[in-house]
């Protein structure tokens, strides 16, 4: 029984997921943004826990990548998918493709998927990552979505933008960029800068901007992996 421990804990990921593609559909953003942070949290818990009883399996590993696929991958998408059908202001031009549009955001699984598959077996991965992880991609999504509820109705220019970052975003996911891993290591600054002034930043967008605010924390989770790589190539 111990060692289904770590999966017990990745159902409740996938669980929490399955929830917030329900509010995702009845329009209660902030009640994906919950259940996407409590998919957030299941994520982290199963792996510590797979430390912690060192139960790691195949199956585990398995069941981590689908249950990631829907809770940040498949949830995420049908609250874009909803920003952009009953939402967002579609320019005059684009009028005739409004009921095909909003498919646009399940691009965002697709390319979910395919960046989980990839992790897997790069075995470069293991303490950092290539390309942006679907948790990051997730929680940016749901932010966004909360955040541009009350303003996308009165700017076809939100349109655009969040159409072209689905794009953007979805090919980060498959893209070689490195990314810092999130994981302190050790309880000491040195050698976990980055880590520690991403959490600052993150906790500063929140307290000023609300939930909306953790988008802006991934932004600046991007930037600052580009920006000290190529820092530590020179």
């Amino acid at each position: 029984m111990r060692k289904q421990i770590p999966n017990i804990v990745t159902l409740l990921n996938l669980f929490s997921g399955c929830v917030a593609i329900v509010m995702a559909f009845q329009g209660n953003f902030k009640a994906v943004v919950l259940w996407v942070a409590a998919a957030a949290l299941f994520d982290f818990l199963d792996g510590l826990a797979a430390r912690l009883l060192k139960s790691y399996s195949p199956i585990g590993k398995e069941l981590d990548s689908l249950a990631d696929v829907v809770s940040f991958g498949v949830a995420p998408a049908a609250a874009v998918f909803i920003l952009l059908r009953d939402y967002s202001l579609i320019p005059g031009y684009l009028e005739p493709l409004h009921p095909l549009l909003p498919y646009l955001a399940f691009l965002i699984p697709v390319f979910g998927a395919y960046r989980l598959a990839k992790f897997n077996i790069d075995e470069r991965q293991t303490t950092s990552f290539l390309g942006l992880p679907i948790p990051s991609n997730g929680l940016f999504w749901i932010s966004y979505c909360y955040g541009m509820t009350g303003v996308a109705a009165g700017n076809e220019y939100i349109f655009y933008l969040t159409a072209g970052l689905i794009i953007l975003m979805s090919l980060l996911m498959i893209s070689e960029i490195p990314m810092f891993s999130l994981k302190i290591k050790e309880l000491a600054f040195k050698g976990n800068e980055k880590q520690i002034l991403l959490v600052v930043l993150m906790i500063l967008f929140v307290a000023f901007l609300g939930i909306a605010g953790a988008a802006w924390g991934i932004v600046a989770y991007i930037l600052l992996s580009i920006s000290t790589y190529h820092k530590d190539v020179k």
